[in-house]
């Protein structure tokens, strides 16, 4: 026993911890499925397996005036339980059992969300326990709501108590009898094993053969045809409401019989039990799948996110390969900056006099060199900017296409947020001081570095940007050459000068790799406004599985403890 109850604990924490929040088609039935399952091992299946001699408990249901009540009353010969004549009934169901086993459903271990009462309540949460010495001892009914009842609640509750049945006695009538409602619940009950009687009530005395014909082919077709099943005909109540002993006779003996033989009582609870529990293995079985398909939506959506930002850092490096930044206000800043005359002119003089040429000429002309830094950051911010826009829009599209994606969208999201700019300026402008102090770092030992101070490490540290601009760290292509009218091969030799070919190629790739690693925490941080959401839903890994576990853990259980007498 008590292996079997720690696998229903371990089954029931996590069926109760495996949420279904995004909307796919599984999602709402799994909550719904998984909701009654919990509430089936609390009310039932741990309290019944902790005492296997507890009293009999007989749930009796049916249709909407199908006289639940009078028969009641009939078999415990007391009005206990109020006939209600208006539709629908609203009060709490009523729980009738022997004196000598009031203890036991008093203290809430069956059923223990309902609230134990003495007195009739329209408190749909409470249940009225009543003692009958005209019971036997060890049996004990339960009139439950309308299982069709107009009232949410009262269905709902009628499906809760049925589900903590060791017995359900179900009642329909000659009129009622084919209604479809009764005949789902029938099949339910079925499927999960429990012990089902059957009364057909009301039937007038000459269709009575017919009807219970009719009715009986209807079990049988259902693999219901061993359920016993009594047929009461219309009668006239006494004074209290009762239906006549003679009548009831039938029933009334056959819960005697079942009271007084505690080894029946044994059989009908063991029964019962083993089937609820071999039904906990399907149902845990489709809560897995449905589990299954909240993680597959889950990653479906997060690599939706991938794919979109993913497109954006390819758009960032394909930007800082194709010389697409060399154009425009940077193009002609860097011509400024470095000049198209006497500049170009001096690439044909010797090293020495080139480099104290370059030096002069940032010494003296510091505005361009601003006006370039100030160009190559307006185009830097521009590109960020416009990739965070692409990426949000794609990323946006792809959820908005996906039914459990479009649920989590806020219109916010389809835009870059809005802090973008502020943040993209900052990164820019962090990369170039960044670029400088590799230049400052580089070219410590250099005398160009030495001689010409800020303006050496600014110059040298703004022809890197350009450098990083290129797909080759600055051997440029027949585009580029014509695009920059020989600037970028002015840019080179001019480096190649202080630092040597190697350093630049290394300055270049150095400064290149960095760029993209700031724009990429940069579209992380976009990204992040996507998975945040998702990782807000509070999916776990792997649920199904955990789900699958527990079901076969109890299933072996409940293999070796052998209810019924067989393995």
């Amino acid at each position: 026993m008590g292996r079997l109850a720690d696998a229903l604990s371990a089954l029931r924490a996590a069926i109760g911890g495996t949420a279904y929040p995004l909307v796919m088609p599984s999602a709402e039935e799994a909550q719904r499925i998984g909701v009654a399952l919990v509430t089936q091992l609390d009310d039932y299946l741990l309290p019944r397996l902790a005492r296997l001699d507890a009293p009999l408990l007989v749930v009796v249901g049916g249709s909407t005036g199908a006289g639940k009540s009078t028969l009641v009353n009939s078999l415990v010969r007391a009005p206990v339980s109020s006939a209600g004549v208006l539709r629908p009934t609203t009060r709490s169901p009523v729980l009738v059992s022997n004196p000598a086993d009031l203890p036991w459903f008093q203290q809430g271990q069956l059923l223990p969300g309902l609230t134990r009462t003495r007195e009739p309540s329209t408190d749909a949460a409470a249940l009225q326990v009543v003692s009958a010495p005209a019971l036997g001892a060890g049996l004990a009914f339960l009139d439950a709501p309308d299982i069709d009842s107009v009232v949410d609640r009262n269905r709902k509750l009628a499906a809760q108590l049925l589900a903590a049945a060791d017995l359900w006695l179900f009642v329909t009538t000659a009129a009622r009898y084919a209604d479809a409602v009764p005949w789902e619940l029938l099949t339910t009950a079925r499927l999960r094993g429990t012990v089902i009687a059957l009364v057909l009530d009301r039937v007038p005395a000459e269709a009575a053969a017919e009807i219970a014909t009719h009715l009986q082919d209807m079990l049988n077709v259902r693999d219901l045809g061993g359920a016993p099943l009594f047929v009461l005909p219309e009668t006239r109540l006494d004074g209290q409401g009762l239906i006549a002993e003679d009548v009831i006779a039938p029933l009334h003996d056959w819960f005697g019989r079942l009271a007084a033989d505690s080894s029946a009582r044994a059989a009908v609870v063991r029964q019962t039990l083993d089937g609820a529990l071999i039904s906990l293995g399907p149902a845990v079985a489709g809560l897995a799948d449905a589990a299954d398909e909240q993680a597959r939506a889950a990653k479906a959506l997060g690599d939706r996110v991938s794919v979109a930002y993913r497109t954006g850092r390819q758009t960032m490096a394909d930007g800082l390969r194709d010389g697409r930044l060399l154009r425009g206000e940077v193009l002609a800043r860097w011509q400024e900056f470095v000049g198209t005359g006497e500049f170009l002119k001096t690439l044909e003089s010797k090293v020495g006099q080139m480099r104290d040429r370059f030096v002069s000429a940032l010494t003296g002309r510091p505005a361009p060199g601003r006006n370039l830094q100030v160009a190559l950051e307006s185009q830097l911010v521009t590109l960020l900017r416009g990739i965070a826009a692409d990426s949000a829009e794609q990323a946006y599209s792809a959820w908005q296409a996906h039914p459990a994606g479009a649920a989590l969208l806020d219109p916010g999201l389809q835009r870059p947020a809005a802090d973008l700019p502020e943040r993209a300026d900052r990164l820019v402008r962090d990369w170039q001081q960044w670029v400088l102090g590799l230049v400052r770092e580089e070219g410590a030992e250099k005398r160009i570095v030495a001689r010409g101070a800020a303006y050496a490490v600014n110059g040298a540290g703004l022809a890197v940007m350009i450098a990083v601009f290129t797909s080759t760290a600055f051997i440029p292509t027949g585009l580029e050459v014509a695009a920059g009218a020989g600037s970028a091969v002015a840019a080179q030799k001019v480096l190649e000068a202080i630092f040597g070919d190697q350093a630049i190629r290394t300055l270049a790739t150095q400064a290149r790799e960095d760029l993209l690693l700031r724009a990429g925490k940069l579209l992380d941080e976009e990204a992040a406004r996507y998975t945040d959401r998702l990782a807000s839903v509070g999916l776990d890994t792997e649920p199904g599985a955990r789900l699958r576990q527990a079901a076969a853990d109890v299933e072996t259980a409940r293999t070796e403890l052998a209810l019924t007498g067989s393995a």
